[in-house]
């Protein structure tokens, strides 16, 4: 004789020893106490979360002898007879299996037959796979029962239950268990077995589980079948580590491993996306993650390495090879494939493999040169004669021994804004307005070039007026009047204040008065002799040598001779 498994052994038979589902208990207790149950109940929710030991319990207690406080009292012969399942008061239904209309016309025809107890209960499980035909049979009955009847249907899948179903029932939503509640019932089962399970095997089987208490319960008695420790296997935590130290060979060592000791590739890629998704959770919501203490931390670790870009494109990717893998001939390849992107993302073609290619580039970049662009090379001057120097002694390099005035000067006599001093004397209001090109020389490259489009038009005893070309621009520069305010004081030694103006016809001789000043310098008309070259002495040859040159061998013939 088999053993019983131990999701049957230890399933609730009483509201009370529900767990997770505190929100049901509620509801179908009070309706039992004050009488007010109803004639069809909907219960919807994950594979492993109580639907129909809760339809089972809630037949137990209409039809108990003596009900104590909306619970069964499991020890009379109706409570007895729904246990051991010979009860003529309940009947339960595959609705997969039995989806037809002769089906759903059997079953009417017994919910008007009489039944020893007060309720004749119909369980109907998977109601989802009833065909169209059948729901409409069915509908009639379940709106008006028999008053003894009550249906209790139950689903995973809500959602492709017809409206009119739904409308004429209870719509009771099961939850996946929470982590706590769902360890402190392994932990009870474990002592009330006497189970030998290892405190890793019992985080494994929570995570195994995900919130199922059948799920659960069914790998830790695999576990404890296999001595109760967790077997030789690969571990998730493999394939998050080659992601995030860019491993290819790594990631697909692991996968070699996985697929050898049995796992199937698209199984295997779903487990790394529900990691990956509790990294994700880490980083986003640390309180949704259902994980224990330990664990949890683990994968916090993880997440930070890895990044919320990382995570959100690992996920992409690998979702779109589990979509793509119901119709590939080799799912293990996809995986592959979609690994080595992943660990190495300059195969990606992808567009986050080429920002995130970018954002590498831009980190390792160390930004040395001055935003404002390149800086021009002075124009070479003749020293003798004070002006720019043409011609081909302009790109000679100069040989002569430099004069004073072109001797390069210290870079003392050159110091940076910071550290200029400010004059003995406070500039008069024109000087300021004349030393506004010294003032933009100091500021930084932003701020001078938005200043540089900026006409000072005026100045007082305490107020510099400047003009701007549109409202836009005189919005922008008035964000950095105090760095203005701060040079003006050095380069001009007075303390200002800066109003604004603007003035939409401003003349570009204005703005270029305003602006620093290029030494404006004459071309020489002289010409340096030692560079004229006489042409040949030579007679330059005509058409005709020309034409005979083009053509040797040719003749030239007078046609006009032959005429």
């Amino acid at each position: 004789m088999a053993v019983q498994s131990l999701y049957r052994r230890y399933r609730p038979r009483r509201f009370d020893e529900l767990k997770g589902q505190e929100h049901v208990v509620r509801a179908l207790r009070n309706a039992v106490i004050n009488h007010r149950e109803g004639q069809a109940y909907l219960f919807s929710g994950p594979r492993g979360t109580g639907k129909t030991s809760t339809a089972r319990i809630l037949a137990k207690v209409l039809n108990c002898e003596s009900p104590e406080d909306g619970e069964p009292c499991g020890i009379c012969n109706s409570c007895g007879s729904i246990d051991s399942g010979n009860s003529y008061d309940v009947l339960e239904l595959d609705a997969a299996s039995n989806n037809g209309v002769e089906n759903m016309r059997d079953l009417i025809e017994r919910s008007s037959l009489g039944n020893p107890g007060r309720h004749r209960v119909f369980i109907l499980d998977e109601v989802h796979m009833l065909s169209k035909a059948a729901e409409a049979a069915l509908l009639k009955t379940l709106e008006e029962p028999p008053p003894h009847v009550v249906f209790v249907l139950a689903t995973t899948d809500p959602q492709k239950v017809s409206e009119t179903i739904r409308s004429r029932t209870q719509h009771l939503q099961f939850h996946l268990l929470p982590l706590h509640d769902l360890e402190e019932h392994v932990r009870w089962v474990i002592k009330d077995a006497n189970l030998k399970v290892s405190e890793d095997a019992i985080a494994h089987v929570l995570i195994q589980g995900g919130g199922s208490a059948r799920d659960t319960l069914s790998a830790l008695e695999l576990i404890a079948a296999g001595g109760g420790e967790v077997g030789e296997q690969m571990s998730s935590d493999e394939f998050i580590e080659a992601i995030s130290e860019q491993d290819p060979a790594r990631a697909l060592a692991a996968t070699a491993f996985s697929i050898q000791q049995g796992n199937d590739p698209r199984s295997l890629t779903e487990e790394i996306v529900r990691h990956l998704r509790e990294c994700f959770l880490s980083l986003m919501a640390p309180e949704l993650v259902q994980l224990p203490e330990q664990r949890a931390t683990v994968v916090a670790d993880q997440a930070r390495k890895l990044g919320p870009s990382t995570l959100v494109r690992s996920i992409e990717v690998l979702g779109e090879s589990l979509i793509e893998m119901r119709h590939a001939p080799d799912a293990r390849l996809l995986l592959e494939v979609s690994l080595v992107k992943l660990t190495n993302q300059t195969l990606g073609g992808d567009i986050a493999a080429i920002i995130g290619r970018l954002e590498r580039l831009e980190a390792g970049v160390v930004r040395t040169a001055d935003a404002t662009g390149p800086v021009a090379k002075p124009v070479p001057v003749n020293p003798a004669t004070g002006k720019v120097q043409v011609g081909g002694k302009a790109r000679m390099p100069q040989t002569s021994t430099p004069t004073p005035a072109t001797q390069p000067k210290p870079v003392a006599s050159t110091p940076a804004p910071a550290s200029v001093s400010k004059p003995s004397e406070p500039a008069s209001d024109s000087q300021v307005v004349a030393k506004w090109a010294e003032v933009l020389t100091g500021l930084k490259p932003f701020v001078r070039a938005l200043y540089s489009a900026v006409t000072p038009q005026s100045c007082n005893d305490t107020t510099l007026t400047l003009a701007a070309p549109n409202e836009m621009h005189m919005t922008k520069a008035q964000e950095h009047i105090p760095v203005v305010v701060a040079q003006l004081e050095t380069v001009t030694g007075r303390t200002l204040a800066i109003e604004f103006t603007v003035d939409k016809d401003a003349t570009s001789p204005t703005s270029r008065n305003a602006r620093p000043k290029v030494q404006e310098t004459e071309i020489s008309d002289e010409v340096d002799r030692s560079e004229i070259v006489d042409a040949p002495n030579k007679a330059m040859p005509s058409a005709m040598d020309q034409l005979t040159k083009a053509f040797p061998g040719s003749q030239v013939v007078d046609q006009a001779k032959k005429k």
